[in-house]
């Protein structure tokens, strides 16, 4: 039996009218996706908005069917093992209703605890551990509508946890969260890879997927454009560092030698002058060049007072992927 999930030329084609009665024309919201979402690892899915994330994501989850193509869960298809899949995973889906607003939040979790088909005895046990992870063991009682909506997402986090699934599916799992809180759900989150569950993770908070994933896929247009690493995207997109100096009253002199160096190295540079007549100048370059340029200003009389060095992060990276229609075939772990 082939482990983990997995993704063969997955398709998704919806029927549109522009007008209300104009006629139909096919949008395709995914288009050719393969990918592997193993065990024991949190596998990023990312993109802009409009990219096809979700709508795999429900394909995924049982929630639609594809238009072509397949994704198998431990060997099980979505299709025609939909039930079976749907013992082995669960969603949690940031900005959607997950959970139902007249019951209590105690209620909810037994109620889909039951749905999945957990013994009473584990449920009664599990429910009240996972109130207390999400922080809402005070509220266990109080019916939902009355639930803020931080509150909220941390109990369609539980639900998403009720049948102790082996895989994790997470759509924007910390919008609208509290950071004390969103920081909890990525600690529970790491624990569960590391016990063994296939966790796949979509989030516009770039900085948690940096924290979490080993593994990441960017699509855009419903196609992929990269995947590896976020280290090996973020070198592979050539997205570019900044060196940043602030120079105290720069001669002439110094401000050629910055420039010269700029047009040198081929780096972007932008400044701006400070309210005590210092010089705040910026480079950007996919190299490291804050020594040379503070070379440069020293041989050329200037002086250093401030310096700071900015790394080029994943965001950088998806959004120059975004502009693009595809990567440079010749940068590893990025395909053509």
């Amino acid at each position: 039996m082939t482990q983990g999930i997995v993704v063969r030329d997955l398709r998704k084609t919806f029927a549109v009218r522009e007008r209300m009665f104009g006629p139909r024309t096919l949008k395709t919201a995914v288009d050719g996706l393969s990918f592997t979402v193993p065990r024991g690892r949190v596998t990023g899915f990312l993109g802009l908005n409009g990219a096809g994330k979700t709508t795999t994501i429900k394909i995924l989850s049982t929630l639609l069917r594809p238009t072509s193509g397949s994704v198998t869960v431990d060997g099980l298809s979505t299709v025609s093992d939909a039930r079976a899949v749907r013992r082995r995973i669960n969603l949690i889906a940031g900005g959607e209703r997950m959970v139902y607003a007249r019951m209590t939040g105690r209620e909810n979790l037994r109620y889909f605890g039951v749905l999945y088909g957990v013994p009473e005895p584990v449920l009664r046990e599990r429910a009240e551990e996972l109130l207390g992870v999400v922080g809402l063991a005070d509220a266990a009682d109080t019916v939902v509508e009355r639930y803020s909506r931080g509150m909220t997402q941390r109990l369609a986090i539980a639900r998403g946890l009720i049948n102790d699934p082996d895989y994790l599916l997470l759509d924007e799992p910390t919008l609208g969260l509290d950071a004390p809180i969103a920081r909890d759900l990525r600690k529970v989150v790491a624990r569960l890879a590391a016990d063994g569950k296939g966790v796949l993770l979509t989030s516009h908070y770039l900085a948690e997927v940096e924290e979490l994933c080993e593994h990441v896929h960017v699509v855009s247009k419903g196609r992929m454009l990269a995947e590896g690493s976020p280290a090996t995207i973020t070198s592979a997109t050539g997205c570019h560092g900044t060196v940043t100096v602030t120079v105290p009253n720069p001669s002439a002199a110094v401000q050629t030698a910055i420039a010269d160096f700029a047009t040198r190295v081929d780096a972007r540079v932008s400044g701006r002058s400070m309210e005590d007549g210092a010089l705040s100048i910026t480079l950007r370059h996919p190299d490291d060049i804050a020594g040379p340029l503070v070379t440069e200003i020293v041989a050329a009389g200037g002086t250093v007072a401030g310096l700071s060095v900015g790394t080029p992060s994943l965001e950088d990276a998806i959004l120059a992927l975004g502009n693009s229609t595809a990567a440079p075939a010749a940068a590893q772990g990025v395909p053509a």
